[in-house]
């Protein structure tokens, strides 16, 4: 399975809410994420485009793998491999055991919606704003989901230019910037 998103940054995430609600768009709840990454001691996951996740939210956590993003479809596409866990704080340990090094924490606050085939999350992204993410799952390479993310782009006022790079990566940037 592959993971097909347009992110864009919005100045607000109002309008793209009532325009989800003008297309009858499933709410499926609102909720806050803590993300706290990790690098890996046998490979540089900021060289090697990749990402080990553990992700808070209510009263449980997931331990994400993403992999190397894709350049296809003129989206962000990887590979991304999600499982639930017990204890993330035992699963942090473990890492940390391993030779696992926390790289750093994302926190936002996500309204998810569901239109059509299309996943929507509404962000707000502590020290980043405000974003809008479509994603489609696809099932590989083969299948181009791109006309169908943007003509829904188009219709719920998400528009502007596709950001590639994951909160993480903003988030790194915009720190080593100052």
């Amino acid at each position: 399975m592959l993971e097909v998103e347009l992110k864009v940054r919005v100045p607000s995430l109002d309008p793209v809410r009532e325009r989800l609600t003008e297309q009858n768009a499933e709410f499926l709840g609102k909720l806050h994420e803590h993300d706290i990454y990790y690098n890996a001691p046998h490979r540089d996951f900021g060289k090697t485009d990749e990402a080990v996740r553990v992700r808070y939210s209510d009263d449980h956590a997931v331990v994400t793998y993403k992999g190397p993003k894709l350049k296809k479809f003129g989206l962000k596409a990887r590979e991304e491999l999600n499982f639930a866990v017990e204890s993330g704080t035992a699963f942090e340990t473990m890492l940390l055991r391993l030779g696992f090094t926390k790289t750093t924490e994302v926190n936002k606050w996500r309204e998810n919606y569901k239109l059509g085939i299309a996943s929507i999350c509404l962000d707000r992204v502590d020290e980043l704003g405000t974003f809008a993410e479509i994603e489609v799952i696809v099932a590989d390479e083969t299948d181009d989901p791109s006309a169908r993310i943007d003509k829904i782009a188009r219709e719920i006022g998400a528009t502007g230019e596709p950001i590639l790079a994951s909160y993480l990566e903003l988030l790194l940037e915009k720190r080593s910037l100052r």
